[in-house]
């Protein structure tokens, strides 16, 4: 996507075109868009906040709302329009909305840099997101605790070094599962503090020269704290890596307990059953069934941790404040809440179904 001619947020100092390539390779608009909602309504209060100081009038912040409000429509509708130049989220909802509001549209970026605003709008996303996992987690965590109460009689043997060692119940393995789902729930709760709080109002790296009301800015978009330091506002990534951390801890889960059902579904075990509608079968032997779920949910932890492991060795070495590397951080995130999401999912399902 070319962007010659196209006029840029940053693109004060400059006189010469981009190179094409350099357009295509600094781009972050194919996956970074899904946070356009965020970024919307981060931009929404922030307009208020420039109320608040002064900055805008009355009118001119009811137009930019109703603009913004056009701008979410558009994407929830699914006809936004990307245009050459749009190289980020933030970009295309504020060339979106000159187009619909005018030049006034060109007053909402006062006193805001990309650095603050990006930083909020991933928060922001993450916390909705995070309180979605929870509730895929709750949901396998209840799965399990019902087929243990459910199957309470079962007996089987139980192993150490995958030989056989004492009896136990099956339900007794299945809980083991529930309490480990139990601590993935837990840290994701105990980690949401560390989300919420706002960066928004530090600026590129050194505050907010209109000095708009922070604290005010918090309770508008829902955060319980505001970040203590603009430096660190603007470049702490360690809740992406925290989160990673998270998500990789819960995907081992998933790896172990489909490992078992793995080894349990075989014919050389019989204990279990995968439903049909969670299996597959082969084209050459017709009487093979394929726990094809379950393989897929032990794969995608090396997933997971892979985009950790890639995050942290981007993160690892940048001096101070905002880096262009930092753009590395979205899509692993993106993709641990696309994997993990979908594993949860599939797990509880898997779970409900056995026989």
């Amino acid at each position: 996507m070319s962007a010659s001619g196209a006029k840029k947020l940053w693109g004060g100092r400059f006189s010469g075109e981009t190179d094409p390539l350099m357009e295509a390779f600094n781009e972050s608009i194919h996956f970074d868009r899904r946070m356009y909602a965020a970024d919307i309504q981060g931009s929404q209060a922030y307009a208020k906040a420039l109320l608040k100081k002064g900055i805008l009038t009355s009118e001119e912040q009811q137009t930019l709302d109703k603009g913004l409000q056009s701008v979410l429509q558009e994407w929830q509708a699914n006809t936004f329009e990307l245009r050459p130049g749009d190289e980020d989220i933030h970009t295309a909802n504020e060339r979106r909305l000159g187009e619909l509001v005018g030049a006034v549209a060109g007053k909402l970026h006062t006193g805001r840099s990309r650095n603050d605003q990006v930083a909020t709008d991933m928060r922001l996303w993450l916390r909705d997101e995070v309180t979605r996992m929870i509730g895929f987690l709750r949901q396998v965590i209840e799965a399990l605790t019902f087929r243990a109460e459910q199957d309470i009689d079962v007996l089987m043997p139980g192993y150490t070094h995958l030989q056989r060692a004492q009896p136990i119940r099956w339900s007794h393995l299945l809980l083991s599962y529930a309490f480990w789902f139990q601590q993935d729930t837990m840290r994701l709760e105990q980690f949401m503090p560390r989300i919420n709080q706002l960066p928004l109002g530090s600026g590129a790296l050194a505050g907010n020269p209109f000095q708009v009301d922070r604290e005010w800015l918090a309770q508008e978009l829902g955060f319980s704290s505001v970040t203590p330091n603009s430096l660190y506002g603007t470049s702490d990534r360690d809740f992406v890596a925290e989160f990673l951390f998270h998500c990789s801890m819960t995907m081992i889960h998933i790896s172990r307990l489909a490992e078992d059902l793995i080894i349990y579904s075989s014919a050389e075990f019989g204990f279990v059953q995968l439903a049909d509608a969670y299996s597959t079968g082969s084209s050459l032997m017709p009487q093979k069934k394929n726990p094809d779920s379950l393989e897929l949910l032990r794969g995608k932890c090396g997933r997971v941790f892979g985009g950790m492991s890639g995050f942290m060795m981007a993160y690892k070495g940048l001096p101070s404040t905002y880096n262009k590397d930092m753009q590395e951080d979205k899509e692993p995130m993106f993709d641990a809440v696309d994997t993990l999401s979908g594993s949860l999912q599939i797990t509880a399902a898997v779970v409900a179904t056995l026989k």
